[in-house]
C-alpha cells in the first residue's frame, strides 16, 4: 500500500493498466462506463491516439462513468480513484511525498501514447500495491516488452482474446510472449477488472 504523506486521504492499494491501439476506444468505453466507484484504486488508460483527439475522448468517458477521468499531464499529482489518460511519453514517478506525472510530447515516428513507457514507470510501485496489466486490440506490439517486465515481477496481466479483438496484433504478441498470461474476451476483461478493484 502506498501511503503518501502530504496527501491525507491518498491510498493506493491498486492500479489497473490497460494498453490499446485500433479498436480500443469502443471496448474502453464499455471498460469505463461498466465500473463501481473506485475506491483506494487507480487506472491509467494509454489508447493510442492523435494528441489533439485525446481530452475530446476524456470528455466522452467522463459522460459514461460515475468516476473522474483525467489527463495524465506533465507534474500533476497522481491520485487515487480517478481514471487517467496518456499522452505522449508520460511516466509515473515518485517523490519523497507524492506520485506525479512526467510527460514528454511523442516523436514524430513514435506511438502516442508510448505504452511501454508508462507502464514500465509502474514497475517499481509492485513493491507496494497490486497492478493488474492489460494488453487490448491494436497493431504492432506496443506495450508487450513492458507488460512482460511487470508480470515478471509479480503484476497480473491479461491478454485480450482473438475472439474478442478487433485487430489481433498486440493481443496476439502478448498471448505468445508472456509466460502464464491470462486471455479472456472483453466481457471477461471487464468482470476481471472489477473483482480486481473491489
Amino acid at each position: 500500500m502506498i501511503y503518501i504523506k502530504n496527501l491525507k486521504h491518498f491510498v493506493l492499494n491498486k492500479l489497473v493498466l490497460i494498453g490499446a491501439s485500433t479498436g480500443g476506444p469502443g471496448q474502453i468505453e464499455k471498460i469505463v462506463s461498466s465500473l463501481p466507484p473506485l475506491v483506494n484504486t487507480s487506472i491509467i488508460i494509454a489508447q493510442h491516439m492523435v494528441k489533439g483527439f485525446i481530452p475530446s475522448f476524456a470528455a466522452r468517458l467522463e459522460e459514461h462513468t460515475i468516476n473522474k477521468v483525467s489527463l495524465a499531464i506533465n507534474k500533476n499529482i497522481f491520485e487515487t480513484g480517478q481514471i487517467y489518460l496518456c499522452s505522449g511519453f508520460t511516466e509515473i514517478k515518485r517523490s519523497e511525498y507524492n506520485l506525479c506525472f512526467s510527460n514528454k510530447p511523442a516523436n514524430d515516428n513514435s506511438f502516442n501514447p508510448d505504452i511501454n513507457t508508462i507502464f514500465n514507470s509502474c514497475i517499481p510501485l509492485l513493491k507496494e500495491i497490486k497492478i493488474l496489466s492489460i494488453i487490448l486490440t491494436g497493431i504492432g506490439d506496443d506495450g508487450v516488452k513492458s507488460c512482460k517486465e511487470l508480470n515478471l515481477n509479480g503484476a497480473r496481466c491479461i491478454a485480450e482474446s482473438k475472439h474478442s479483438a478487433i485487430v489481433d496484433g498486440m493481443p496476439c504478441r502478448a498471448r505468445k510472449e508472456i509466460p502464464n498470461i491470462e486471455i479472456d474476451d472483453i466481457d471477461g476483461i471487464i468482470t476481471k477488472i472489477k473483482e480486481f478493484c473491489n
